[in-house]
């Protein structure tokens, strides 16, 4: 141990007090303290930095989809999705976790809104999601706008496995369910 530099006198004063406030402390027995038990496995998690970034690239990308007609039902499956999953998903057999209903925003308010609630889903583990965003009956000429971003926002989240229209009485072709990656 060195002695306090003189040029520096508030840390040899520091030191000094230091040493005065653990003055007659002794270390505790026993060494570290181990866990009992078999450690957990780990499990490979999304970071809340990949969630933002898939988000972000999903506001960078072009918000109308093509596939998307008013009354047409929307259904999409990633490649390791097996069919049966989706016949599932489609008769409503997984339960809805988590809900929002989109009416009333524009486009981009929309696009926003949802990428927080599935990033929201995904840090609170939910698989299954239902999204209400109308059949776009009051759009006029340019279709069902909000059925359109929400088409692109879902394609383009690599957490959404599948999503296709919901039953007739969770909303039919105004309404998704999703199925998000546990």
């Amino acid at each position: 141990m060195s002695l306090p530099d003189e040029k520096d006198p508030p840390a040899a004063e520091d030191a000094q007090l230091f040493r005065e406030a653990v003055r007659g402390v002794r270390p505790l027995g026993g060494g570290a303290a181990r866990p009992e038990g078999p450690k957990a496995r780990a499990r490979a998690r999304f970071t809340r930095a990949d969630r933002m970034a898939v988000l972000r690239e999903s506001l960078e990308a072009p918000g109308a989809d093509p596939e998307v007609g008013s009354g047409e039902e929307m259904s999409f499956h990633r490649p390791q999705i097996q069919p049966g999953v989706l016949r599932r998903l489609r008769r409503g057999e997984y339960r809805v976790q988590r809900e929002i209903d989109l009416h009333g925003l524009t486009s981009a308010q929309a696009k926003q809104v949802l990428r927080e609630f599935l990033a929201d889903a995904l840090e609170r583990q939910v698989r299954c999601v239902r999204i209400i965003h109308g059949k776009g009956l009051r759009s006029g000429h340019r279709g069902p706008v909000l059925k359109s971003a929400v088409a692109a926002v879902l394609r383009r989240t690599g957490a959404v496995l599948a999503y296709t229209s919901a039953r007739q009485v969770d909303g039919g072709t105004g309404a998704v369910y999703v199925l998000l990656a546990p």
